[in-house]
């Protein structure tokens, strides 16, 4: 089994979207899972408006709750996809090897190489920004399925 770990800074926003994003796209052979490099929201819901842009597009991800990210991720997932720099940054502290550190990776070079764009926190911004970071992480997460090489559904 190939596990992937998406993570961003509270986990309520962009990474549970990527997590319910690639889960829709992979097979029972994939684990995929979300967390925050901080512990804000810890047990909660993903925030309101990414469960409705994910319903919206036949995603449910109401079962997902807040995680933090912790060195026993490495241990845990075989890739780490951080939404932006600052995840990235705060992520790679937590590496104990070089090994550690060749997991973590931004997310958009998935599907926009070697640009390291990021995809912006949608939180205090309108609805099209949430709409914006579900195609741009919908985009990258069809990249990472197929880069899987298992059996999409």
């Amino acid at each position: 089994m190939v596990k992937v770990v998406m993570v961003c800074l509270g986990n309520i926003c962009r990474s549970p979207l990527a997590e319910g994003i690639l889960q829709s796209k992979v097979n029972k052979n994939v684990f995929v899972d979300s967390a925050g490099t901080a512990n804000y929201h810890v047990g909660e819901l993903p925030y309101k408006r990414s469960i409705a842009v994910a319903k919206k597009h036949g995603i449910d991800i109401t079962n997902q709750r807040c995680k933090h990210f912790t060195s026993k991720h490495f241990e845990e997932f075989d890739a780490i996809y951080v939404m932006d720099k600052s995840n990235y940054e705060n992520v790679i502290k937590l590496a104990s090897s070089e090994k550690d550190k060749q997991k973590v990776k931004l997310i958009l070079n998935e599907s926009h190489p070697n640009q390291d764009l990021e995809v912006p926190d949608p939180y205090y911004g309108g609805e099209d920004g949430f709409k914006n970071v579900y195609q741009m992480l919908d985009e990258a997460c069809s990249v990472i399925a197929k880069n899987l090489k298992t059996d999409s559904k």
